[in-house]
């Protein structure tokens, strides 16, 4: 997109360093593990390592991605300010700080410093639902993008507090002489992350997303569609959920296949949109296909598994040998996607839109390196295809390990070209990013402007 679209209110975002310093962390956590994976591929880690490689992946890099994502275009969505800019900050660094100390006690076997780290994770989180959650507030009435991320922030106040009495559980019998085991708090606390706090974050996004890449818009199909799927996917998560933490097996079938339903109403709106596309195919549209693809195989993978069994822990991800598909194939395309337009459109804002007119700039489009990203998306994919067939079909070991060395090298390609956008295009570089100086300047201008750091909406 070389354009910005109407209706966003870019005045309302919060400082440039924010939202970048998530991405950029997160980034490192995606780095540490696809490399981890690759590792794990040909060898055996110490301690946890199953357990650290996924809470690396899905809450270093997809769940900070998604707290930078929110906390940036909430304000600009919705067109008001970010209820505090001091809760962004804090929220970041005690996530980020409790989840190295996690892994690090994970890989290392130190348990008994779990409750300790865990409890800074869950502080962060809880910090984020609040913060965003006024913001959403602030934004009423909410349309569909605002309230699947008000349902997503509502699983992940969920989830937190389960993940720390589980982590607790490590060193002291939390769950003794209660009707919940634990593993029936683990399904809980899986199935709200996987399909609540990232799903639904990614439904949400993409109904504004995929009319923003592809400049086409809702019919009267994709409106009854979209009516389907916000009844279906909400309620079927909360009964598949609470239904797989008590071991309820006919009312969990029926509260997956309602999920599943409700997310099969909304991946034919996307690929729609994508068909109906008036544009030139883009970073995004182009993985939000692979995402397409990718949310069909999952779905009809997930259909039987859920409903043979919609208990088991191996149903966790769907299919047994779903993880791939979902995790790579869905949430990967697409945050990898979004985020070739989302930090350049960020760099763009602060640096160049205010010399629109009057010198020539470059356009967002531009920012990136377009053949890393070609590079990165074919490699990528190529990895993907062998990591989620290798366990489908029961290839050989080494389709996999093939798979998954591929997709590291992808995704460090796609981390170089982002972090090589912002040492271009950033004011003071990736340092720039962290340096207190631009965090202060930032909200010294904001004082200045009497923009006060508890936000209100612009038209109060």
């Amino acid at each position: 997109m070389n354009r910005i679209p109407g209706g966003l209110r870019t005045d309302q975002q919060p400082p440039m360093a924010i939202p970048l310093r998530h991405f950029v962390l997160a980034l490192a956590f995606l780095v540490a593990g696809t490399v981890g994976g690759t590792v794990m591929a040909v060898t055996t880690l110490p301690g946890l390592a199953g357990v650290a490689r996924i809470h690396t992946l899905l809450l270093g890099w997809i769940g900070l991605t998604i707290m930078g994502a929110m906390t940036q275009f909430v304000p600009v969505w919705s067109g008001v300010t970010i209820h505090s800019r001091r809760l962004a900050i804090a929220q970041l660094w005690l996530v980020t700080g409790g989840l190295v100390g996690f892994l690090a006690c994970l890989l290392a076997g130190a348990l008994a410093w779990l409750p300790l780290v865990a409890a800074a994770i869950l502080v962060g989180l809880l910090l984020f639902v609040y913060n965003v959650g006024r913001t959403l507030w602030a934004a009423r009435p909410l349309d569909f993008t605002e309230r699947h991320f008000a349902f997503a922030l509502a699983c992940f106040a969920a989830l937190a507090p389960l993940g720390y009495l589980m982590a607790v559980d490590f060193t002291a019998s939390v769950f003794d002489g209660i009707l919940l085991t634990r593993g029936d708090v683990l399904l809980v606390h899986a199935t709200l992350a996987l399909y609540g706090a990232v799903l639904a974050t990614i439904v949400g996004a993409l109904a504004q997303l995929g009319q923003m890449f592809t400049q086409a818009e809702f019919d009267s199909v994709d409106e009854r569609l979209l009516g389907l799927e916000q009844v279906l996917f909400p309620a079927g998560l909360i009964l598949f959920a609470a239904s797989r933490g008590l071991g309820w097996e006919p009312v969990a079938r029926i509260g997956g296949l309602a999920l599943l339903a409700g997310l099969a109403a909304f991946t034919v709106v996307v690929a729609r949109l994508l068909l109906h596309s008036t544009v030139d195919r883009s970073p995004m549209t182009k993985r939000y296909w692979v995402v397409v693809a990718s949310l069909v195989a999952w779905i009809a993978l997930a259909v039987p598994a859920w409903w043979l069994d919609p208990v088991a822990y191996d149903a966790l991800f769907g299919h047994p040998d779903g993880f791939p598909v979902l995790v790579v194939g869905v949430f990967a395309f697409v945050v990898v996607g979004s985020l070739y337009h989302i930090v350049p459109f960020i760099i763009w804002i602060d640096r160049y839109s205010d010399r629109l007119g009057f010198e020539q700039v470059p356009m967002i489009d531009d920012l990136y390196d377009d053949r890393l990203e070609r590079a990165d998306f074919r490699v990528t994919l190529v990895g993907f295809v062998g990591l989620a067939a290798g366990p489908l079909f029961d290839l050989p070991t080494a389709v996999t390990v093939a798979g998954s060395l591929l997709a590291t090298v992808g995704f460090c390609l796609f981390v170089l070209n982002v972090l090589l956008t912002i040492h271009r295009h950033g004011p003071d570089g990736i340092a720039g990013v962290f340096a207190s100086g631009l965090e202060s300047g930032e909200e010294s201008a904001a004082a200045g402007t009497s923009d006060p750091d508890v936000g209100v909406s612009a038209d109060e």
